[in-house]
């Protein structure tokens, strides 16, 4: 376990922690097979939300370390799951999306998966076991929403420019997280039937839900490693991501609260 110092100031009102933040990669099983996550939490007495995070496709990497690094910041204690298991970290394309196209196929093992991490963050360090939160990239958008179609004791769930299909639809008498999804309005890896189809599930299921499509955004408009040309169908776009992060950091502020 490393300690890192650290000073972040954020513009939005609720966001500034100084301090020490701890950090560690955490081994657990599901049975037989070896998960390798990665937990980061502010070092303060004070009991903290705790906020799952899920992988893109190619499996946990230096992007969601670096966003459980960001949430400690604010204040929260993260836990990047590991759903694929240690060591399978498959390239972009083919091997990626067999693999995260598996899960996406057989949505029990994907949310026992996310479960799993679910626990782990609940034992990191005076994590409030009653504000705990979940949120994904891509791949992972989807297996947060899933994780909360589960019933899963979370109380709130965000899904970036995820997957919103699945093969198991939300029950109203399990579904406990309010959703909200951020979306790119010209993804094309999402089309305007799922969408429908997704919001004709949470009404259903008597969700609580926002949706908030971002004007000229497509797939990954988060991480800078998707590159610059929307006509690929994955971009950054810079104006999405400061926004869509702002939404987040509202949304949990609210929903965890104390």
């Amino acid at each position: 376990m490393k300690s890192i110092l650290v000073s972040f100031l954020f513009l939005l009102p609720g966001l500034v922690f100084a301090g020490s933040i701890q950090e560690k990669t955490v081994l657990y099983r599901d049975g037989d097979t070896v998960l390798e996550g990665f937990a980061a939490w502010p070092d303060t007495p004070e009991s903290k939300a705790g906020i799952l995070i899920i992988h893109e496709w190619t499996g946990p990497g230096e992007y969601v370390k670096r966003r459980a690094r960001q949430l400690a910041s604010m204040g929260y204690a993260a836990f990047a799951v590991d759903i694929y298991g240690k060591g399978v970290r498959p390239q972009a394309g083919a091997e990626a999306g067999k693999i995260a196209g598996y899960y996406k196929s057989n949505p029990a093992e994907f949310r026992h998966r996310a479960q799993l991490g679910l626990d782990q963050l609940r034992n990191l360090p005076q994590v409030d076991p009653h504000r705990l939160g979940a949120m994904g990239y891509c791949f992972g958008g989807t297996g947060a929403l899933e994780l909360a179609r589960s019933g899963a004791d979370v109380k709130a769930v965000i899904s970036f420019h995820g997957g919103l299909g699945t093969k198991e639809a939300a029950r109203p008498e399990t579904f406990e997280a309010e959703v909200l999804v951020l979306h790119g309005a010209e993804d094309p890896h999402v089309p305007a039937a799922e969408i429908e189809g997704f919001l004709t599930e949470m009404k259903n299921a008597g969700v609580t839900y926002t949706f908030t499509a971002y004007s000229g955004a497509v797939h990954a408009f988060t991480n800078p490693a998707a590159g610059s040309d929307p006509s690929r169908g994955a971009a950054y776009d810079a104006r999405a991501d400061r926004l869509s992060f702002a939404a987040m950091a509202r949304f949990f502020r609210e929903s965890l609260r104390k």
